[in-house]
């Protein structure tokens, strides 16, 4: 029998049960119950938190108010309010479960109402009075439940009168969380192997197992495209030093061979090289801890710094280029910090300059282009992609909304880790972009980050787009690119 898991959404919207694999049963007869099965949560738990949970949430919580920059926000997102749910219209989670628990500043106020509560002169004295406790093992189950239901797409800061981010909230209560024990093992798993583990990257990916895929698909490009293109390796003094999510050298062969060959293709091949020493660009600390965010970060610096590097470049990701774009300066040099550079900045430069001839007949299927999140909610990453895919693709449409206040592709915020929730990933947090992606009638969905890749790819498998293929952006030049000696299409 399946039990019932409470918190859950249904696989249609609206709040109900999720099914859970059933306890294993111990030898005599007992059920075992699992760690999210204790706390109830739709995510699996490596472990939890066996004390009180209650006293032990209060004491990070002070902690995080005392040692960091989170408590002068929290003390005024607390003072001026956060219920107006003005940021509902906004939210493609309430947008497809029309459930009130959905809104983002009701999220918000899960938190916000403890520090009201708890750390307030007038809390605390209200509580004196009453007897009354506000926080429970009940309250904290929802949170838990809560936070990793939204993706962090931040687009309802756009809408909240008062200037709350509510992703940033729902980010402070995923740290004060993880302290707990509280994180999807999912994201646990791959950043122990990321910080700890013999490999150092999150696909446990040992070097010679990087050397051999890189020779394969230099092999790979000669056979295909008859030239000899290189993928520099621990080359010192380059321009850049080169940081992709580390599974796309297991799952997104075609996007590592369009960035090789547009260097190629440009005559620039000395400027870029990838190191032995650390090769990672995924960064799960951003979705649950800040430590662990500036231990990774610190990784590709160090690398950078080994190689006698000058610029840090990231990959098609959107959460790699975010974290390091943020906290490269935050935790690391400041003004002095080493810049940090997307792909796709450093195509569209080589585009503008000459340096790439495209051939404009070669992708004749419709294609639209998905804004990740992570790089384009800030106004970053934007218009770039669209100019170079302008460049030769005749039938290009954008989604609506798109830009900055883009629908996330429902699996922001590291939910897409979480297979177990693939279901309410893909009907729920990701049907408004089911939606967007089949009014568009595209063949080719264009999205230059390697969690959204997977999550579309599950979307559209999920939702009945049969004739959706979902890309790299140098995917896509990898088929257009002409090369010296080669004409374009007749």
């Amino acid at each position: 029998m399946v039990p019932e898991q409470p918190g859950g959404h249904a696989d249609t919207p609206g709040k109900g049960p999720l099914p859970v694999v059933a306890p294993p049963v111990k030898k005599g007869g007992g059920a075992k119950l699992l760690p999210h099965q204790i706390l109830g949560t739709s995510y699996y738990l490596e472990r939890i938190y066996p004390g009180d949970k209650v006293k032990r949430f209060l004491e990070i919580f002070a902690a995080v108010l005392k040692y960091t920059n989170y408590g002068h926000l929290v003390d005024t997102y607390a003072r001026v309010g956060a219920k107006c749910a003005n940021c509902a219209c906004s939210c493609q989670i309430y947008l497809a479960t029309q459930d009130p628990q959905d809104i983002p500043c009701y999220r918000t106020n899960l938190l916000l109402e403890v520090y009201r509560r708890h750390f307030t002169f007038r809390g605390v004295m209200q509580s004196k009075v009453t007897g009354s406790v506000f926080l429970t093992e009940e309250k904290i189950r929802e949170m838990a439940e809560s936070v990793y239901h939204c993706t962090g797409c931040r687009r309802c800061s756009f809408e909240c009168p008062m200037g709350i981010d509510h992703g940033l909230m729902t980010h402070l209560s995923r740290y004060i969380l993880s302290e707990l024990d509280i994180i999807p093992k999912a994201l646990v798993v791959a950043t122990r192997e990321q910080l700890e583990g013999k490999t150092g990257n999150t696909s446990a990916i040992p070097v010679p197992a990087l050397v051999d895929t890189l020779e394969f698909l230099q092999d790979d490009i000669k056979d295909e495209k008859g030239v000899d293109v290189v993928f520099p390796v621990d080359q010192e003094g380059r321009e850049f030093v080169f940081f992709p999510a580390v599974s796309d050298y297991l799952l997104e062969a075609d996007t590592l061979k369009g960035i090789a060959l547009t260097f190629h293709a440009a005559g620039e091949t000395d400027r870029w090289t990838i190191g032995t020493g650390y090769f990672d660009g995924i960064n799960y600390g951003l979705f649950y801890s800040d430590w662990c965010a500036e231990r990774i970060v610190n990784k590709e610096i160090d690398e950078t710094y080994r190689l006698k590097g000058k610029k840090i470049l990231i990959g098609e990701c959107g959460h790699a280029s975010r974290s390091a774009k943020v906290f490269v300066p935050s935790f690391a040099g400041a003004k002095g910090a080493l810049p940090v550079v997307n792909i796709m900045e450093v195509t569209l430069d080589m585009l503008r300059r000459g340096k790439l001839k495209l051939d404009p007949n070669v992708i004749t299927e419709r294609v639209t282009y998905h804004d990740p999140c992570n790089i384009a909610r800030t106004g970053w990453i934007v218009d770039q992609p669209r100019e170079i895919l302008r460049a030769f693709c005749k039938n290009f449409v954008d989604m609506v909304p798109d830009g900055e206040k883009n629908f996330c592709c429902g699996g922001g915020g590291g939910t897409v880790s979480i297979d177990e929730v693939r279901s309410y990933r893909t009907k729920i947090t990701g049907k408004v972009k089911a939606d967007q992606i089949r009014a568009t009638g595209a063949h080719y969905v264009v999205a230059p980050c390697a969690n959204c890749k997977k999550q579309l790819r599950e979307v559209c498998e999920d939702n009945d787009l049969k004739d959706v293929e979902v890309v790299g952006l140098h995917d896509l030049l990898y088929k257009a690119l002409i090369l010296d000696g080669q004409g374009g299409t007749p």
